[in-house]
């Protein structure tokens, strides 16, 4: 019965690959038609119902929504005497079997992601959550020091411009600019930094970044800001000059992002805790698959006494032979009541 339904399986998996065959690019015919028939109270449903379950297994696989860490391949299923019986006969507690192990497939997934999801706000609560407040607070703090101190630095006169680079002080823009392209020329170590001077109150490092290709200026204080350098001399004082104005743009993005994760700590503590909604759902189906499972088994098993039963009556019916054997056993009979009369006659002449 089993290589019966497993061969009924290859014989639909190649059918499905014919039709692959047909759907595809490179079919010179425009249009294609695909007829599918089912016959009722067949292994037409079960197979259908096999080939769904393969592609929820292989989606499970293809897909990262489903928090699952082990499958199994339907190929292995096999169906009972009692479950093909019920097949071949419409029994609709199969179907409603079918119908139950999927319903209850997808609620322990279901189930497993909500733990999943309890197991994450909990680490999230302990340790993620609290590591990423401290790090944006500290970040906010450097910013909001990095404010003031350009203030205090910050040139306000365009005709005092100043820049410290390799120990020489610049007061014009485009030397300064083309002092920034002469130390980019040489650095010779790649992604090594290196110290080239200040700037309003900051610490300015160059470093070569092999990916990009591209020079990358940081500037420091109590935060390190960077950015990318061009070829243009002015251009690069113009970046730079952006670059130390942005801090109170960055300081109110790392405000927000303290706000957001402050929310996300309150939101979890609210979840954590809560059990699985239908909990009360996945009980009930289980316990309705336990009773259709014991009720084909009950088939099973009086599919099994009655076959014993017959074999029985088989044993104990009079042997229906060629005519040798017939006569044989009419040759016993007739010795055993022989012996029997004999018996009988001794008896009645008081010879025992």
């Amino acid at each position: 019965m089993e290589t019966y339904h497993s061969n009924m399986a290859r014989r639909w998996v190649l059918s499905l690959q014919r039709e692959g065959r047909i759907i595809r690019q490179g079919n010179h015919n425009k249009k294609v038609h695909i007829f599918r028939y089912v016959t009722e109270s067949t292994f037409d449903s079960y197979m259908w119902q096999l080939i769904e379950n393969k592609q929820k297994f292989i989606s499970q696989i293809m897909t990262s929504k489903a928090p699952v860490r082990s499958c199994e391949d339907v190929d292995e299923a096999a169906l009972s005497y009692a479950e093909v019986k019920a097949l071949a006969t419409g029994n609709p507690a199969v179907k409603e079997k079918m119908a139950l192990d999927v319903d209850v497939a997808k609620l322990k997934l279901l189930k497993a992601n909500h733990m999943n999801n309890q197991y994450r706000l909990e680490d999230d609560i302990v340790r993620n959550f609290p590591q990423q407040i401290a790090k944006l607070t500290e970040i906010i703090d450097s910013y909001k020091a990095d404010i003031a101190h350009f203030s205090e630095h910050k040139i306000t006169d365009p005709e005092q411009f100043s820049m410290e680079i390799s120990g020489k002080v610049f007061t014009e823009k485009k030397e300064a600019g083309m002092a920034l392209l002469a130390v980019c020329k040489d650095i010779k170590s790649v992604d090594a930094a290196m110290d080239i001077g200040s700037y309003q109150g900051f610490n300015m490092r160059i470093q070569f970044d092999s990916w990009s290709k591209e020079f990358i200026l940081s500037v420091k204080h109590e935060s390190v800001a960077k950015v990318r350098l061009g070829a243009d001399a002015l251009g690069n004082i113009t970046r730079i000059n952006n670059l130390l104005e942005s801090y109170p743009e960055k300081l109110a993005e790392a405000e927000q992002r303290l706000e957001t994760v402050q929310e996300q700590m309150t939101n979890a503590k609210e979840e954590v805790g809560k059990p699985f909604p239908k909990e009360e759902e996945l009980n009930q189906k289980l316990e309705r698959l336990s009773e259709l499972n014991a009720l084909l088994n009950m088939d099973e098993r009086e599919d099994t006494e009655t076959e014993q039963s017959e074999s029985k009556e088989k044993e104990e019916r009079p042997a229906r032979g060629s005519i040798h054997e017939k006569l044989q056993i009419y040759k016993e009979k007739s010795q055993r009541e022989s012996e029997t009369g004999k018996e009988t006659r001794k008896r009645d002449f008081g010879l025992e």
